[in-house]
């Protein structure tokens, strides 16, 4: 297998869930496959309660190119409702997209490449399993989105707010707006007829992206 699970128990016991975790891994990595090489991860699975979405009891970080992190909490009450309906094998298949990204042109630096990280991670997760967006992915409405556009110097910009533009901390932009945003701004490039043979989903550079949503979703650029 070219995806190894690391059990990390220090902060819980994983083994009632163990076999369960490696089939909906197997099942993402095998997804994957059916459209990109599937490249060697590094997964550490770890129980960490409160550290997870607590709409999933799950969530997942990218550290480098060969590793990402699978956090659950299976006392979170929606915890057991995501391995039944697929919500631990899409977040799988969303982190092995950022690390397939991280080892080509790279997560970024910039809020217009951060956007575009996520919406193509979001919208492969949504190629892959034929599923809607996740709520962190439809969370604002056109209105709320199209009154919190960024304008071109801060799409561009150094130095964003990640937390604010992605999980509305300080209060400043809705929860999830980057999310969502992100996923908006992938679509409209698929819409204008995006080649996502080959490894574009993975190493498409963010300014062909966002020049595909200027006029769209991006309307005030």
């Amino acid at each position: 297998m070219t995806w190894q699970l690391h059990w990390l128990e220090a902060s819980g016991d994983l083994t009632p869930w163990r076999s369960a975790i490696a089939a909906e891994v197997e099942i993402a990595r095998t997804a994957v496959g059916t459209v990109l090489p599937v490249s060697p991860l590094d997964i550490l699975v770890q129980r960490l309660p409160g550290a997870v979405i607590p709409e999933t009891g799950t969530t997942g970080q990218a550290t480098r190119a060969g590793l990402f992190s699978l956090t659950i909490d299976p006392n979170n009450p929606n915890f057991a409702r995501s391995l039944r309906d697929g919500d631990l094998r899409r977040t799988v298949a969303h982190e092995a997209h950022h690390c397939m990204r991280m080892a080509g042109p790279g997560y970024g630096w910039t809020l217009g490449e951060a956007l575009v990280s996520e919406g193509l991670a979001g919208q492969f997760v949504s190629r892959l399993f034929n599923s809607p967006p996740a709520p962190w992915e439809c969370a604002v409405t056109d209105e709320v989105l199209a009154a919190n556009l960024p304008d071109n110097a801060t799409l561009v910009g150094n130095g964003h707010d990640h937390g604010a533009w992605f999980f509305g901390f300080g209060g400043r932009y809705p929860r999830w707006l980057g999310y969502t945003l992100g996923y908006r701004i992938v679509g409209d490039w698929l819409d204008a007829g995006a080649d996502t043979g080959g490894d574009a989903w993975v190493n498409v550079p963010a300014h062909d992206v966002i020049k595909a949503a200027r006029g769209r979703t991006l309307s005030n650029l």
